[in-house]
């Protein structure tokens, strides 16, 4: 329960403002149907998160031990650093729309996440919770949490959102959790 939870928080507060975020408003405008897009960007996400926590648990397996524990801590850590950097998205880079809404949002969506902070995330925490399938399932319930609202609010949620907080926010959960894994890997709590 543990990695669900952790994961849609830590996938939630990081994918506000996220240049995935800006593709949902850019889709959702272009095409005014948010239920496929929502649909594409449900299966986008897990599909690429499950890869990712599938290949964060499987190096923790490998590299078990204290000196992977700490990296993944620093990983939270620069991930957390990271946050505080916003994206941009360019309009240039969206996929061609022959497809139409859904097919259109699952390529996009697919492509803009591999290497982007939430997929490095899910890398982080499979690594860390051993448990590639409650993972995913949290970081698509947070990247649904973040990005639905925008498919039916659109461009008056962006204006309203203070996203200067909420990356800081997301900025401080990566932290520390980066450095309670490290607290923990060092006996502080036992």
């Amino acid at each position: 329960m543990e990695a669900l939870v952790t994961s849609t928080a830590v996938v939630a507060l990081a994918e506000i403002g996220d240049k995935t975020m800006l593709l949902a408003m850019l889709l959702a405008a272009r095409f005014r149907q948010p239920v496929p897009i929502a649909f594409g960007i449900l299966f986008a996400t897990l599909a690429n998160h499950f890869l990712a926590a599938l290949l964060g648990s499987s190096i923790a397996g490998w590299f078990d031990g204290d000196l992977f524990r700490y990296l993944v801590a620093a990983g939270f850590v620069v991930m957390g650093l990271w946050t505080l950097v916003p994206d941009k998205f360019d309009e240039d880079d969206e996929p061609a729309s022959r497809g139409g809404a859904f097919l259109t949002t699952l390529i996009a969506f697919f492509l803009v996440e591999i290497g982007d902070k939430t997929q490095v995330a899910t890398i982080a925490l499979g690594a860390r919770f051993h448990d590639a399938l409650a993972v995913t399932a949290g970081t698509t319930v947070g990247m649904m949490l973040a990005n639905a609202p925008v498919l039916w609010l659109g461009d008056r949620l962006a204006d309203r959102l203070p996203l200067a907080r909420i990356r800081m926010a997301a900025a401080i959960l990566f932290v520390a959790l980066g450095l309670w894994l490290a607290a923990e890997t060092a006996g502080m709590f036992g």
